[in-house]
This record gives C-alpha cells, structure tokens and sequence, in this order.
C-alpha cells in the first residue's frame, strides 16, 4: 500500500492559518520527511501515558464542545436567569432547598412540552445551565463539578432523560429541517441548535451519572444502576437508545441530515456503550467469571496489569540513523577491530540462527551490532557475557545489565490444534500412520516426544470462544437432541439484535467517519462533511480567528477519531465475549468494508507528531472557560498549546486502532496476507518510534504474526525488531513464527477461508434469531377435514369486498385442468 505524504494534509479553512496547518501537516519532501522521522526516534522520550477506559472527568466533558460554541455558554445562562427570576423572586438556586428545586425542575419539564419551538429551546438551554453546574454562581471548577453533578441526579430522578428523548425523537424525524439542510450550500453550527442542545444534556447525564464518585450515597448509587438498566433495555420503542443513535449515524451518512452534530452523536453513542456494557475492568471480571462457569481453567495472568507494568523499547533505527551509522563504522572500522576478541565474534556468529557466511555484510548492519532493548541485554550477547575464562568483554555497558527482565512477561499458551498437530506430525515420522484428533495415545512415540506433549499440555490453554464453537456445532449437528438453546439477556445481547438487521450499514457508516476525520486523508467534494457542528455562521476575518478555527477544527476530527476507535474495540470485545460469533461477523463486515487498509492508511503518517499535537487552548476548555476572565489570546499562546509531553486523545485513538488491527488479524490467514500486500511492515515499524509500551505491544503483534510471510531477508535486516517481539509477545510454544517453517506459511485458499467463516456465521445468525423460519422439523398436517377446519383470520372489512375477490381471483381465472393433472 502505496501512500503519498501529500495524501496526509488536513485541508486548509483559508490561508492565514497555513502556516500552522503546514507545521501538523507531514512535509511533501521525502528527504525531509525522513529527517524529521529520525529526530523523533533520536529524541522522543518515554511517554508516562495511562491507558484506560476513557480521560480524565473533565477532559471527557471538554471535549464535548468545540471552542466555536463558546459564547453559548453565557447563552444558557441568560434564559435560564430570566426565567429564574419570575419565579423564584431574589434568591439563587444554591439557596433553594431540595423541595423546592425539585418543583423548580418540574415546572421546567412540563414547560417542555409547549408547541412553540423557541420557547421550547429556551427551556431546553436552562436545563443545559443546570447540567453544566449553574457555573454563574460558582468561584471555582471544583464547585462547579459538585453542582453539576448535583444537578444531573436531581434531573434524571425528576424523568428529565425520557422527555429528552421524546424531544430528540422529533428532531430526528423534522424533515423540514432535514431537506433544508440538504438543499444548503454550506452547513453552519446555527443548523443544529435543538440537536446540540439536547445531545449535550444527554451526554451530560450519561457521562455524570457513569462516572462513580466515592462519597456516593446509596440512593445515587441506585440511580446509577437504574439508569444503567434503563439504557441497556430495550425501552425506547423497543430498542436500546444505543440504537437511537446509531439511526442518527446511518442517516448523517447517507447525506439525508447533513446538519446532525455528528460528534457530540458519536460521544454520547461511546459513553452510552461503555456505561451499559461496562469498560476493559468490567470486561476482565466478566471474563473470569465466564471461564468459571464454563469450568474452564483460570487465566495465567491479568492481561492489564501486564501491559501497564511493560517499559517501551528503543524504536529501531531509521534509514536516515543507520545510513549515519554505516559511515561512522566505516571510518572507525580499523580503529574499532582489535576491541574485540575474535573467539568472542565467533561465538556470536555460531550462536545466531540468521547468520550467513558473508559475515561482513552483517558487520556493515548495525541493527545486529545493535539488536537488543534499551536498557537490556540481547539474549545472544549475554551467552556470550557469562562464558568460561577467558571472558570476553560485554557488548553492552555493565550499568544497562542490571535491568534484565528475570522473566518473560506472558506465560506461553498452546491451543488443542497445535498439540494435535504436532502429534500428526511425529505419529507420520514415527509410526507411518495417525490418530485423528486423539491427543493421549503416545503408544511408539520416542521418550522426547512424551516429554514434548507433557509440557505442550501444561501449557495448553482452552479460550471460551473455542468452547463456544464447539456448543454451536452439536447445536447444529443434533437440534433435536440438544433441545433449545436459553440465551441470557445480556446487555451485549440486547444491543446484538437490535443491530443484527442493519449491522453492515452501522459499520460502514463508522468506517466512513473515521475516513472522513483521518489526518491522512484529503479533503475531496464527494466526502461527508463532518464540520457541521463547529464551523461558525460568519467564517473568520483575522489571522488569531483563523488559527483558533483551525485548532478548533483539528482537536474536532481528533475527537471523532478517539470516539469511533474506542466504540468499535468496545463493540468487538463485548462481542466477542457474548458469543464468538457474534464478534466474526462484526468483524469481517469490518474487513470487508476496507478497515484494514484505512487503519493502515491511518498510520502512514509522521505518527510523532500526530502524537504530539497540541490541538487544544486550555484557556477555552470546559469548566476553565466558564470560572476564569477570558485572557487576551495571541498567536504565541494559541501555537504553544498545552504543557503536555504527548496529546491523550490520539495515543488513545492509535493504541485502539491497532488492537482493533490485531483483533480482526488474529488466527486469519487471508487478513494477514492483506497486511503483506498492502506493505504495513514499514508502516508499522515506523509506528514503533512512539516509546509507549503497549503501543509497542500491539505493533509488535501485528509483525510477529506477518512475520514468516515477509522473507529471510527482512528478518536478517530487522533483529532488533525480531528481539523485540521475542521479549514482549506471548509466546506459543510451536509457533514457529521467527523461522517460516510453520505449515500455515503455506498457500491458502484465502476466499475459501473467508466463505466457510461466513456461513458458519449465518448458520449461528439463523438458528438464534430467525424464529420464523419453517425448518424441515415443523410437523405436516395431512387431514383433509383438518385443514379445512382451520380458522383462518381475515381483515375486519374483508366481507365488505367478498364478491369483488370472488370474481377477480376464482371466476375469471381460467383453470388449466390438464395441466393441473399432468403436474399431479
């Protein structure tokens, strides 16, 4: 896959923010590019990042408006003091008691339901100052988060979230504005004014509510559960909200409601999701209490606290590195030599598996001069640190060894497959015959090969998805003996049928955000215009306007990009969870909508300095903006962005691409040539200069299993790469995945390998959800008189029209009496 860096520019709004677009956006020149890559892998430094379900509270809650919606904030504030003071004279609503709030709130319900649009939205804009923490009567932001959340507990008990709804239901059907807005030539924030207002709320109260504090009391930890419960059921005409919001997608995306503030749609989609199906904690203990009840082993390790104990790697060098690097060995070559024993190199060369004859050529790589991690020893070099006297001298300084991990972090798995496979293939050695599947039966098989399946089956790990498939197949095999099969009504369930019939649509209307939002890709006429909700009526003037516009629009596409990345991971692993195949079939509508290569798409870009953007001006971020006096703001301040060493929001976004890259990739033969042939090997490895553990991890996974596809060559010129892998992936015992010998090396029939997939998933899609299908078990009734007794249910006005039916369908139909008898 072939990208253009000029494929990467993010389009400019006008020409007086040029200059800072062209600092985000990766130099045309290839030279440069390069050169740019290389500093970044010389110098960047290991990122304290902490990954988790979500940011912090309020950078969570900051996001959900763009700095051009600023000045409704004092909008808000207005209504809702002038309808404050009507009725409730010289007072302020801290000073108000419970009672009276709760009557205050109500009176604004009921005034909800008015027919007068605008007297509606200003309603609406009040119960959004009560959300946002009545911030006019607040000094700082702590207080304003208190009554904020205060607040949206006393709206949610008070049934503000159902009429909400109800509001957001209309809009949603207003075609009146929806064929407005498509008969526009330029969409504005002033389009979607009633949407924005009652998204915001709603995500208000999702994300308050979600979010549990520790002085909760119980009654609010009740209303949590509750609200929990109420999202996640199918309440809403039938359906989950979820599903409310993913008609919204679909529709914005078939260009039928261009002005739908797709990302506050999108935030409130993800926290709705996270906050009904739990986040990567709750999906652990889920986990564990499934295996459980399966009977299945515990797991060997807790995967989260593995990853965020991990330490990131040194990047591998880039070219611009090791061409430098060439020279200096070059030069210092015959000054170098005699630093080193031979019989120490020859020890290395006879110890390392890549090596050919030509050692010169080796020696003019500095990748195997240089193989091992930062801060450890290379395995190789340290056989040859603890030889016998004479020792030679070590290959990396004495400080650097202190910090060898003991240990691998991952205990090694095997699946039942592999045990079977290596017996097939020791039985044909062997004996000259096999077992089929049998895995006990080691009758003829050599001592070494006990000892082999001993240790394989210590290590043998079975995963729920494996017994999953095993329970689908005798359900299909014997429906009759298994009987029907109880299905728990789980949220991930729920949300599963509701999706099920327009599920392709949902994943590529998703697929097609993240196109649009995407730092790589080009602004083309044909493509969704995702800038609906943060781009002003009037366009700016001045130069300050234009750079804050184009921040604006840039933190804009970043936070959709964070949001589609972190709800497909959730819907997969949920998914996943649920029911193996469940997951496959999201999956491969994810494949087959093009995601592998719009992910990799994604990273073919100069990824430190997407990493590091500073697209965001603390001084307009909410609940900041709303406590403090506005600064006087000047180029110097809007181009200094934020003191931090990386921007949250994209590592996120890039750390959940590529475990969504790994999860549709994993143990599928066809997906894994696709990363091959669309060339990620060298998109990938570039992604390795970020020094973040578990992106490293999830790139490193993406490589390892490519690995034996990409040719000896690759892997002779890339062993720091290969070291890498070894130190930080699990391990499966008979993978032979740094040598290519594996069999799956071998050509597949690809296509054949996706269709059985595929009807493996209708057959699962027909059996649990097709309740109306009339199977071959359904039972004949041959009795004349019976079926004729039969009480047919005709329309109530079907007498009426009798004899009108009588003479167009039976008397004037000829009857073809012979042909009727020749079919007989």
């Amino acid at each position: 896959m072939q990208q253009q860096t000029d494929d990467m520019e993010v389009p400019l709004l006008n020409d007086s923010n040029s200059n800072r677009q062209k600092s985000l956006a990766p130099e045309r020149d290839g030279f440069s590019h390069q050169q740019k890559d290389s500093e970044g892998s010389m110098e960047s430094p290991n990122l304290e990042f902490e990954y988790g379900d979500t940011d912090s509270f309020t950078a969570e809650l900051s996001e959900l408006y763009s700095y051009t919606e600023e000045p409704e904030f004092s909008l808000n504030r207005d209504y809702f003091e002038e309808d404050f003071k009507n009725h409730v004279k010289g007072r302020r609503w801290m000073e108000l008691s419970m009672e009276e709030q709760r009557a205050y709130v109500m009176r604004l319900l009921d005034a909800l339901e008015v027919t007068d649009r605008d007297k509606r939205l200003k309603v609406a804009r009040a119960i959004l100052y009560l959300a946002q923490g009545v911030f006019d009567e607040c000094d700082t932001e702590t207080d304003v988060l208190y009554w904020s959340r205060h607040n949206v507990f006393l709206l949610y008990d008070m049934g503000i979230f159902t009429a909400l709804l109800e509001l957001l239901s209309m809009e949603i059907d207003n075609n009146q504005a929806c064929s407005s807005a498509v008969r526009k030539p330029a969409i504005s924030l002033a389009d979607s004014t009633e949407l924005r207002v009652l998204l915001s709320i709603m995500y208000l109260m999702v994300e308050t509510i979600r979010v549990g504090m520790e002085g909760d009391s119980p009654e609010r930890k009740a209303a949590r559960e509750a609200f929990k419960t109420e999202l996640g059921s199918p309440l809403y005409n039938g359906e989950p909200f979820a599903l409310l919001l993913f008609t919204m997608v679909t529709k914005f995306c078939s260009m039928n409601a261009p002005h739908f503030p797709m990302k506050k749609v999108l935030l409130l989609l993800w926290k709705t999701i996270l906050f009904t199906l739990g986040g990567f904690e709750e999906l652990q203990e889920m986990k564990v209490r499934m295996r459980e009840l399966l009977n299945l082993p515990p797991l060997p390790e807790d995967s989260i606290k593995v990853v965020r104990n991990m330490r990131a790697a040194s990047p591998p060098a880039s070219a611009m590195e090791l061409i430098e690097q060439q020279q200096q060995q070059k030069r210092g070559r015959r000054s170098r030599r005699p630093l080193v024993k031979q019989d120490s190199l020859d020890t290395y060369n006879e110890r390392d598996p890549f090596k050919n004859d030509d050692a010169r050529d080796e020696e003019d790589d500095p990748e195997d001069v240089d193989s091992g991690i930062e801060g450890e020893v290379d395995p190789l070099d340290r056989d040859v640190i603890i030889q016998p006297p004479p020792p030679p001298p070590p290959l990396r300084p004495p400080t650097e060894r202190v910090s060898f991990p003991k240990g691998l972090p991952w205990a090694p798995k095997v699946r039942e497959k592999d045990i079977e496979h290596f017996l097939e293939t020791s039985r044909n050695k062997f004996i000259g015959f096999t077992l089929g599947n049998d895995i006990d039966t080691l009758v003829g098989l050599p001592r070494p090969i006990h000892e082999s399946v001993k240790t394989l089956k210590q290590h043998k790990y079975v995963s729920i998805a494996e017994v999953q498939i095993k329970r689908e197949e005798e359900l299909q095999q014997c429906p009759m003996t298994m009987g029907e099969e109880e299905v728990e009504e789980t949220p991930a369930e729920i949300l599963y049928l509701g999706m099920l019939p327009s599920l392709s649509q949902y994943v590529i209307a998703l697929l097609k955000l993240l196109l649009a939002a995407a730092p790589t890709s080009k602004a083309k006429t044909d493509s969704i215009n995702i800038l609906a909700d943060v781009l002003p009526e009037e366009m700016p003037i001045t130069v300050l306007q234009s750079m804050k516009l184009g921040i604006d629009v840039n933190r804009h596409k970043e936070i959709i990009v964070k949001t589609i990345s972190a709800l497909l991971l959730l819907l997969l692993k949920h998914f996943k969870l649920n029911h193996i195949y469940q997951f496959e079939y999201v999956a491969q509508h994810l494949v087959f909508a093009n995601c592998i290569p719009l992910i990799l798409k994604f990273f073919n870009q100069n990824i430190m300095s997407y990493i590091s953007a500073k697209n965001s001006i603390c001084a307009l971020d909410y609940p900041h903006c709303v406590v403090h006096e506005m600064p006087e703001l000047t180029a110097e301040s809007l181009e200094a962005g934020d003191s931090n060493q990386f921007c949250w929001r994209n590592l996120f976004s890039c750390i959940n691409l590529l475990r969504i890259l790994n999860k549709i990739t994993k143990w599928k033969h066809s997906r894994t040539m696709m990363l091959v042939v669309f060339k990620s090997a060298p998109i990938l490895k570039r992604a390795l200069k970020v020094k973040q553990a578990m992106m490293q991890l999830y790139v490193l996974k993406l490589l390892k299993i490519q690995t034996k596809y990409l040719g000896r060559q690759w892997r002779k010129s890339n062993m720091k790469t290969m070291s890498a892998i070894y130190q930080k992936v699990r391990h499966r015992l008979n993978d032979d995945w740094a040598y290519g010998n594996d069999i799956d090396a071998r050509p597949w029939d690809f296509q054949a390998e996706e269709c059985a997939l595929r009807e493996c998933i209708e057959k699962f899609n027909t059996r649990r959800y097709d309740k109306n299908q009339n199977t071959e078990f359904t039972p004949v009734d041959n009795c004349l008189q019976s079926v004729l007794g039969q009480r047919v249910d005709l329309p109530e006005d079907f007498h009426y029209s009798y004899e009108m039916w009588l003479e167009r369908e039976v008397f004037s139909q000829p009857i073809q009496w012979e042909g009727l008898l020749q079919a007989q």
